[in-house]
């Protein structure tokens, strides 16, 4: 066993990591920046929770404790010539330019009581065992706050959302004024789930102000939705029965889209650009629509097989999406919002229009070439083609 391996079987079998943020590529050509680790219950017990960071996604993997040190000595030899473990009792640096010859230093810990509430359970935004009003509205909660256990996907869903909401708050700090309501549209609500929880980060716990309108077709749910919102007396959170397609007369701070099926998402996004929304989070679902469009001599051998037609039209589809919202001036990223074992449709389109960005810059025009010669290349024209 090398110095690696010692340190690092030594660190998680007395030390019990809060953090691990492996760093410092070794080559510049590796796409993965940096892996960060944190213990975390999942429905398997304890585990180590990897989190790899790449330009524009973001991915994760859980570890099981007793392969945590084997893990990091395996990504110190191979990807990273940097480890900063942080624990309660001190911050250690693991540097590794020479992997068999590593300069390790200590210093006293910089945690505080919250990051060590990581140490054995996730450090969720909306806590499992605190009661949160509309979680037990809408049955994912008992009256104790305890998450019911069936739930529990649709739990963890809901606080990755917020944190993703969370990370978008500095850009809609950058509206014109925030002195009125910020203006988010959920588009293809259903039964809610992430509106309300929208409304209770924003509003309840940021003390933000907001206006939410929640949209679906479904009469009974939007009822069902409106009566919880009256119950809850969340007095700015409204829901309307609408079509995405003709919702075309009001203007938005945000744009959020769960599941909205086929083109719904393209008119959510069209709507979205024209009003200059600051920030738009889409989770497409069913995307039809280029399936019986796509026609390309070269894939043709592969597209006479309809399940690897429909998945390359699926990354198609969402491609040429996030190409378009480029080409007017956005910065998009496709990043994981829930975990296989819940949904096969688990890629987010985050857009966010930054200051200065606009589609006439060279990265717009740039993106709206790319659009243009991959949409010729497969012969399509997908309804985001309009903006």
């Amino acid at each position: 066993m090398n110095r690696l391996d010692e340190l690092f079987e030594e660190i998680f079998r007395r030390e019990s990591p809060v953090k691990v943020v492996l760093s410092g590529k070794r080559r510049k050509s590796q796409g993965c920046a940096k892996v960060t680790m944190r213990p975390v219950e999942s429905s398997r017990g304890l585990c180590f929770q990897a989190e790899y960071s790449f330009e524009k996604k973001v991915t994760h993997e859980n570890i099981d404790p007793s392969a945590a040190p084997e893990f990091c000595v395996r990504l110190m030899k191979e990807d990273f010539k940097q480890a900063n473990v942080f624990t309660a009792a001190s911050d250690i640096q693991i540097l590794a330019s020479k992997p068999e010859n590593p300069k390790v230093t200590r210093r006293e810990s910089s945690l505080s009581c919250a990051d060590l509430s990581h140490n054995r359970t996730k450090n969720y935004i909306i806590p499992d065992g605190d009661p949160c009003d509309f979680l037990i509205h809408l049955g994912v909660m008992d009256t104790s706050g305890k998450v019911i256990p069936k739930h529990y996907g649709k739990f963890r869903q809901i606080n990755r959302y917020l944190e993703i909401v969370s990370d978008s708050l500095p850009y809609l700090a950058e509206s014109p004024s925030l002195s009125r309501p910020l203006k988010i549209i959920d588009f293809g609500c259903g039964k809610a789930y992430l509106t309300f929880a929208i409304y209770h980060y924003l509003h309840e716990i940021k003390g933000l102000n907001v206006k939410i309108i929640g949209l679906d077709l479904k009469k009974d749910v939007i009822e069902f939705c409106s009566r919880v919102a009256e119950d809850l007396h969340y007095d700015d959170l409204k829901f309307m029965i609408g079509d995405i397609a003709d919702y075309t007369n009001d203007s938005a701070d945000m744009v959020v889209t769960l599941h909205a099926c086929d083109t719904a998402t393209d008119y959510a996004l069209i709507n979205a650009v024209r009003w200059n929304t600051k920030v738009i989070l889409s989770v497409p679902c069913c995307q039809h629509e280029l399936f019986s469009q796509i026609d390309n001599d070269l894939h043709q051998p592969m597209l006479k097989h309809g399940i690897l037609k429909d998945r390359l039209t699926e990354y198609l589809t969402d491609g040429l999406r996030g190409l378009k919202l480029e080409s007017c001036g956005y910065d998009v990223s496709m990043i994981e919002f829930t975990s296989l074992e819940h949904t096969s449709r688990n890629i987010m389109i985050k857009a966010v229009k930054k200051s200065g960005r606009n589609k006439d810059d060279a990265r717009s025009k740039k993106a709206l070439r790319q659009y243009e010669q991959l949409r010729d290349f497969y012969n399509v024209k997908p309804s985001i083609d309009i903006l």
